[in-house]
């Protein structure tokens, strides 16, 4: 937008270019890993997730032995303390996949002056937040396209380590390693073409895995808060529009905006997927809870034998 009547902070000229080097994102890790984990940090805290019997090595507690039960589920060491018989319960291992993506690509680098963080750094906080909570609890995470599934403690630095080193900026991932039963989840601001982004689902859904959307918008890019002159740029092609009397473009601005939004929640709702709106003015823990109660609900369902 021209500096001289547009309300944000970004220099135009380096718009083309933002990060068309890796080493863009990759100066930003360090200090965005630390804001992940203070974020999952926070937002798991006193959270005791899927623990519960099942098959595993793992020693969770023991119960009363229940009649009718296989004798060999006696834990006679246990027993012979009392009067009573005990049973020696597992905990339940099954390590899940989650794919994992953030869009990093130049429309993700806009921030305005209504806030203090780019779309692009937010979405890697809650992709690397998103991840250390997953690693807590065991399950098998990656960048789809991009790395293997592994189940680690160190997930979110690993996943770092991996972000730093691409070599383009992807806003819609490869989904050649996404299998049914795994649960994807997209950080974006879905503002590509609606036919790419509702093919992208249409492959994802195909394969029978769950997905999560986390649509990332700067609070001016809800609001259109632009009167008078504005020239506006498109950071993925460089081109340029400029509006005489800005004000009288915010209605139809408003309607094609939440149109394209509407189809995407339209077809995400269709495919059973999750759907959330963040603003990067608003707490990185806010959509963090959603996506890991709408994950935590997909996972019992599969320790239920659901689909």
């Amino acid at each position: 937008m021209d500096s001289s009547s547009s309300k944000t902070d970004i220099d135009q000229s380096t718009w083309p270019n933002v990060i068309g080097e890796a080493r863009s994102v990759a100066d930003a890790l360090p200090d965005l890993l630390v804001e992940a984990s203070h974020v999952a940090s926070s937002t798991i805290a006193g959270w005791h997730g899927r623990r519960r019997a099942g098959p595993g090595e793992s020693f969770w507690q023991f119960r009363p032995f229940n009649m009718g039960e296989p004798a060999k589920r006696i834990d006679w060491r246990r027993s012979a303390r009392d009067d009573h018989l005990y049973v020696r319960e597992r905990e339940w291992e099954s390590a899940h996949t989650v794919w994992l993506w953030a869009d990093l690509s130049s429309s993700m680098v806009f921030r305005s002056r209504l806030t203090e963080v780019t779309k692009r750094d937010r979405s890697i906080v809650l992709m690397l937040a998103l991840a250390d909570m997953l690693a807590e609890t065991g399950e098998r995470i990656g960048l789809t396209g991009v790395t293997r599934a592994f189940s680690d403690r160190r997930a979110a630095e690993r996943l770092a380590d991996s972000l730093a080193h691409l070599s383009k900026p992807v806003a819609l991932p490869d989904t050649i390693s996404v299998k049914r039963f795994a649960d994807v989840v997209l950080v974006s601001d879905f503002l590509d073409p609606l036919e790419e982004i509702t093919s992208w689902i249409a492959r994802v859904a195909s394969t029978g895995a769950r997905g999560h959307l986390v649509q990332v918008l700067d609070p001016i890019e809800e609001t259109f808060p632009f009167d008078g002159r504005v020239e506006f740029t498109d950071p993925e092609m460089g081109l340029r529009l400029t509006a005489g009397r800005a004000e009288n473009w915010r209605k139809d601005y408003h309607n094609r905006l939440e149109a394209h939004r509407e189809e995407i929640r339209a077809v995400a709702r269709r495919a059973g997927w999750t759907y959330v709106l963040h603003h990067t003015d608003h707490p990185a823990s806010e959509p963090l809870l959603v996506l890991h109660s709408a994950l935590s609900g997909a996972l019992d369902v599969m320790q239920r034998g659901g689909v």
